[in-house]
């Protein structure tokens, strides 16, 4: 399989402004003052007084350490990353023999040098424990969790039960397995599908344990051991865990500021072969960004050219913070099977609702139905009931728990702003149930470790990406209560506060070689 490559004008557009502008540096290369300009009036925009193969280094390792530089995708040749950025060859291939001897590169004779992470860097992806976690909190001190984007159910959770123990005996003459799913709940499922522009029959619904079991089922069905599944970087964790434990690879492509790189993924599904990659179009966790309908025009046909399954997560689609119109599935803009929905009723009602759905063509539910009988044989019927009943009042309850949303969000930002002004939510998003923050160093896992002794439970950022990446982000849900959130924000920074210089900078900066 070729190595994939990350081209010039890529890497040179997420570098962004590498050579940070000071008054009265020294020039691009880092040899002589600015050049004027053609005019013949001096420039007043000054270069950095560092060399420039040194900033071009940093601004590398920085996207290395943010995963918008994945492990092992293969640089840009010298050459054309000097001709794109306007610098001398010198200046590349001194910032690369930096990063190499930094462990950032990987440098086989006759081959492109690739990403890599040094070997004091801690990326072994596993998850975090929950019971150590709490167990390092200190007694005195009220525990905040902060390590869940899931709200607490709303009041109408009773009557949803109310109504399932109601129709319960219904079933109770029956054995009460149902692989596919009760009618009721899939005819109203399709019937959601279809008020949003997604023509939909029951048949094309299958009833799961959630969005993670759905997420599953398809995994086992349409991939095969170490075949490559695209995903956004960041994304959900527990999604890289089902990608890893069915034996297939996660293939980062780097989301942008402003959201999908769709070239990034036409160009990373082309160069792996993905058959398959999944994505969360309608409010990113963690981000919060949504795919536009252009966009999703696009996916679709970048599915079709590559003949790639795209499974599109709709967990957060009813967590809507703009108060905008909905936009149509993703799916309604395919032509054919190229991309499947999977969905959940416990993001939008209830975390302990375990019900979720696929959405996808008959034959495919049917492989998939062949899959779930080696798994388990069913949805609760109780549960499927109570869905039915939330789905029937989904409105009224949305609403309200989007509003609830809102001003928690509002009370979160506002906490960051107070007490840690240098902390910079790289968007609001547009709808979900969490910030995505960034730091001023690259301490989310060294802050995670001592967050428990200060009374909160925090997820590194290393935990939404793949080897590694973002210990310069942090996810802060913002699921709790009003005066919880304040409180968290308070023990966060307190716990920031805390780490020791060594900590909060555990990667080294960059030291010329010469």
């Amino acid at each position: 399989m070729a190595t994939r490559v990350i081209g010039a004008a890529s890497l040179a557009r997420d570098l962004g402004r590498w050579r940070q502008d000071e008054p009265g540096a020294r020039g691009a290369e880092g040899d002589g003052p600015a050049e004027p300009r053609p005019g013949g009036e001096a420039d007043t925009v000054r270069r950095s007084p560092r060399p420039a193969y040194l900033a071009l280094a940093e601004g590398i390792r920085l996207l290395i350490h943010d995963g918008r530089a994945p492990l092992g995708i293969a640089l840009p040749s010298e050459r054309d990353l000097a001709t794109t950025l306007g610098v001398s060859r010198t200046t590349v291939t001194s910032a690369y023999a930096l990063l190499r001897e930094h462990g950032y590169l990987i440098s086989r004779q006759g081959s492109r040098s690739t990403v890599a992470l040094p070997p004091t860097v801690v990326h072994d992806g596993t998850k975090p424990a929950r019971s150590l976690l709490a167990m390092m909190a200190q007694p005195e001190l009220p525990t905040i969790d902060m390590t869940y984007a899931a709200m607490s159910a709303p009041q109408e959770m009773k009557d949803a039960y109310s109504f399932a123990l109601q129709g319960l005996p219904t079933y109770l003459g029956t054995h009460g397995m149902d692989p596919v799913g009760m009618l009721m709940l899939r005819e109203a499922l399709a019937r959601r599908y279809t008020e949003r522009g997604l023509p939909t029959d029951p048949e094309q619904i299958l009833v799961t344990l959630g969005a993670q079991h759905g997420l599953r089922l398809l995994l086992n069905v349409l991939t095969t051991p170490a075949e490559r599944v695209l995903i956004e970087h960041p994304t959900y964790p527990n999604a890289i865990e089902a990608i890893r434990d069915v034996g297939a690879r996660p293939v980062p492509v780097p989301l942008l500021p402003d959201g999908w790189d769709l070239d990034g993924i036409r160009s990373a599904a082309r160069q792996t072969a993905a058959s398959v990659a999944y994505l969360v179009p309608d409010f990113n966790n963690p981000t919060g960004l949504r795919l536009d309908e252009a966009g999703r025009t696009e996916l679709a046909a970048i599915a079709r050219d590559t003949r790639m399954t795209v499974i599109v997560d709709e967990s957060m689609v009813d967590l809507d913070l703009t108060g905008g119109e909905p936009m149509p599935p993703a799916a309604a803009f395919a032509r054919g099977a190229e991309i499947v929905t999977i969905g959940s009723a416990s993001k939008s009602f209830w975390g302990g609702l375990r019900v979720g759905w696929v959405r996808a063509n008959q034959s495919l539910v049917t492989k998939l139905l062949g899959t779930r009988s080696t798994v388990d044989l069913g949805t609760p019927v109780m549960d499927q009931l109570a869905t039915v009943h939330l789905l029937q009042n989904a409105d009224a309850i949305l609403t309200q728990r989007r509003e609830q949303l809102r001003a928690r969000r509002a009370t979160l930002l506002e906490a960051l702003t107070e007490e840690l002004p240098d902390w910079r939510p790289t968007t609001e998003g547009a709808g979900g149930m969490s910030l995505w923050v960034q730091l001023p160093t690259p301490v989310s896992t060294a802050l995670a470790a001592t967050a428990p002794t200060h009374g909160v439970l925090l997820a590194a950022g290393p935990r939404f990406g793949v080897q590694g990446a973002f210990e310069r982000f942090l996810r802060l849900p913002y699921t709790q209560e009003e005066t919880d959130l304040r409180m968290a924000v308070k023990s966060i920074a307190a716990a920031y506060s805390a780490l020791t210089p060594h900590a909060a900078d555990p990667l080294a900066p960059l030291t010329p070689l010469y």
